[in-house]
């Protein structure tokens, strides 16, 4: 498909991913990528590889994209786009991006927390390109939080840890107050 059959919200969430790919750190692979995350909110974030001399290290865009959505407390990701390009020569802007393996499992649990079996649009670097697929399509037969039992605890395991959060900083409030 191109990226004009898709809505103007994917095509949004398309150019992010484009966009975020310009800040990535490759100097060793030369291949730049770009992921956005789109929220049931209907935020974006987004995220771009960084690589690292051991390369066992290195963070994938559609990780720190993800992480960045839960890092904000919006984890409930609906849709995902990926897009890069091999910006050494031979200069490659046509090839379609996918999901290493890694991430594909990471997009997985955010599906099996959010409830939503996430959209993954899968660009090519210069956005000619777009192929659009499920993560149960991209990760069948998959393991994840659903297998442990856990889809439905993680929520108020979350509302906790915020009630934590928040009882702790009115102690410190009222500590501050009475000194």
């Amino acid at each position: 498909m191109t990226r004009s059959q898709l809505t103007n919200a994917d095509q949004q969430l398309a150019q992010s991913a484009r966009k975020a790919s310009f800040n990535a750190y490759a100097p060793y692979s030369g291949y730049a990528v770009g992921a956005a995350v789109r929220t049931k909110s209907g935020t974006i974030f987004t995220g771009a590889n960084l690589e690292n001399a051991s390369y066992g290290v290195t963070m994938c865009a559609e990780v720190a994209a993800i992480t960045a959505a839960n890092s904000a407390g919006d984890f409930e990701i609906e849709t995902i786009a990926v897009s890069g390009h091999k910006f050494l020569p031979p200069i490659i802007t046509s090839e379609i991006v996918t999901p290493c393996g890694r991430c594909r499992q990471m997009i997985l649990e955010a599906s099996q927390v959010s409830g939503v079996d996430i959209r993954v649009l899968c660009c090519s670097g210069d956005l000619n390109e777009v192929r659009v697929s499920r993560i149960s399509e991209l990760l069948p037969l998959s393991f994840g939080p659903e297998n442990l039992g856990l889809s439905n605890v993680w929520p108020k395991m979350r509302e906790k840890l915020k009630m934590e959060f928040q009882e702790s900083q009115a102690l410190g409030a009222n500590s501050a107050l009475s000194s």
